[in-house]
């Protein structure tokens, strides 16, 4: 009997497809939403004992780290970023400066900074690069008697020692780039008093219960929660690494406290029904969150300018005395921005177009604003009764680029009133970053994009 020929053993284009779709079909299922909930309950358990081991605050590295912590135990958020890690653009953000934290190391001895990472890498940039340099560069500038604490710390079972090495000879001009924001060093050695160390752990370490007092340093432990996974997801029986990552295309608007708070509820329900409940729990969530109303922050060292969302505007009375700036996500005409003599909507439009819009309409926003800061009715008010409040969407992104303008415009070093407006001529990108500054030391989870960010430098250094 012959044997078989090339032409057998070859599968046909049409059986190529169907073996194509069905491994498709089969990883889809494996990322299901359900799998995703039962990865992230799996590796929060983690974070707990982690958190039992070494007795300090869990802090959620944003966005993703919340999703591995229940409200209940969340000690606070940072924000270090992945990118400001990556290989060969190194950075120490000068607009996620995180100084926040420095109350909460200093009250428990350190923190637990929690975290994640997809499948392929062992831990994220943002723990193995981001937090090393950013402790390296708060060392030096709070203790720069002690060279002893300047050292870079990196894993180096994920960094190499060439990557290590440029990194570290970056340092010193992080460094010059944090000193030029004129802040106290003073200020923030009064909640610390150690220099910062980083420590890694994962689901590889070792725990064991311990009490341990560090003595030269306050440790930052850099949490990776999700196990490692080398192969594909369909060989780890529904884990997924990292799940708690690009919510955007699984999650259906649920959110990490949506999730916390009907977790039991969304674990048992079936794959198919989950899109719905979701529907359900996330209109609920924001019908609440709209009666009471988003918090409104004073953004220091001023006393009398606010940034909050969109939603707590339509929520709270604001007042007679009060200047509302309100920035729309859709376009409306400039003849209908003047609602009243103090309230003014801005329809820039939504994300990315908004954005844009903001530079052109800066020059309305700016004049409306000196009427009540260093105006006509300024004679009407004493200055401790000015407030002007801006709104956006987010309450973080077009609502902080207003008022990083207005900051730029109105205010001296030590955030009061000036008589009059500042000379934009005067204003240059090193003056622009002290004043963001202020706004990240006082709103660690403002997120101005980059489009918002540069509107307003384009604004404020304008010849005209």
């Amino acid at each position: 009997m012959p044997g078989p020929t090339a032409s057998d053993l070859i599968f046909s284009e049409q059986a190529n497809h169907n073996f194509s779709k069905t491994l498709g079909e089969l990883k889809r299922s494996t990322l299901s939403i359900h799998n995703r909930l039962q990865s992230i309950q799996e590796d929060a358990a983690f974070a707990q004992r982690v958190a039992s081991a070494y007795s300090r605050p869990l802090i959620a590295n944003e966005r993703c780290g919340s999703w591995y912590i229940d409200p209940a135990h969340k000690g606070g958020s940072a924000y270090f970023k992945s990118t400001d890690g990556h290989t060969g653009v190194w950075k120490f953000s000068l607009r996620r400066l995180n100084l926040h934290l420095m109350d909460i190391i200093g009250a428990n001895d350190g923190c637990i900074i929690v975290d994640s990472t997809r499948r392929g890498k062992r831990m994220p940039d943002a723990l193995s690069k981001t937090i090393p340099i950013w402790c390296s560069v708060m060392n030096r500038f709070l203790f720069p008697d002690q060279p002893q604490s300047h050292d870079l710390y990196t894993p180096p079972q994920v960094i190499s020692q060439s990557e290590h090495a440029q990194i570290t000879a970056l340092l010193p001009t992080f460094v010059t780039s944090l000193r030029a924001l004129n802040m106290s060093a003073d200020v923030f050695k009064t909640h610390i008093s150690k220099p910062l160390r980083p420590i890694w752990i994962t689901p590889e370490s070792h725990l064991s219960p311990t009490d341990e007092i560090f003595e030269d340093f306050h440790p930052i432990i850099c949490c990776t929660v999700s196990r490692r996974v080398s192969g594909g997801e369909v060989s780890e029986g529904g884990y997924i690494q990292g799940a708690g990552d690009d919510t955007e295309n699984w999650a259906h608007g649920l959110t990490p406290s949506i999730f916390w708070a009907h977790r039991e509820s969304l674990l048992s329900t079936s794959e198919n029904d989950l899109p719905d409940l979701i529907g359900t729990l996330v209109q609920a969530s924001a019908e609440t969150r709209t009666g009471s109303g988003d918090l409104m922050r004073c953004v220091k060292p001023t006393s009398c300018l606010f940034v909050t969302s969109i939603s707590a505007i339509e929520a709270k009375d604001m007042g007679t005395d009060t200047y509302t700036i309100t920035l729309l996500p859709k376009v409306t005409e400039q003849s209908a921005w003047r609602i009243s003599k103090t309230r003014l909507d801005v329809g820039l439009g939504p994300h990315k177009l908004g954005s844009r819009n903001l530079r052109m309409a800066l020059p309305t926003i700016v004049d409306f604003a000196g009427n009540l800061l260093s105006g006509s009715d300024s004679e009407k008010h004493s200055q401790k009764d000015k407030h002007i409040v801006i709104a956006c969407e987010s309450g973080k992104d077009l609502s902080i680029g207003v008022a990083l303008a207005l900051l730029c415009l109105f205010f001296d070093e030590q955030g009061v009133l000036r008589d009059e407006r500042t000379n934009m001529a005067k204003i240059d990108k090193v003056f622009i970053r002290r004043r963001l500054g202020w706004i990240s030391t006082s709103m660690p989870d403002a997120n101005p994009s980059r489009a918002t960010l540069q509107s307003v430098n384009s604004f404020l250094m304008s010849p005209h």
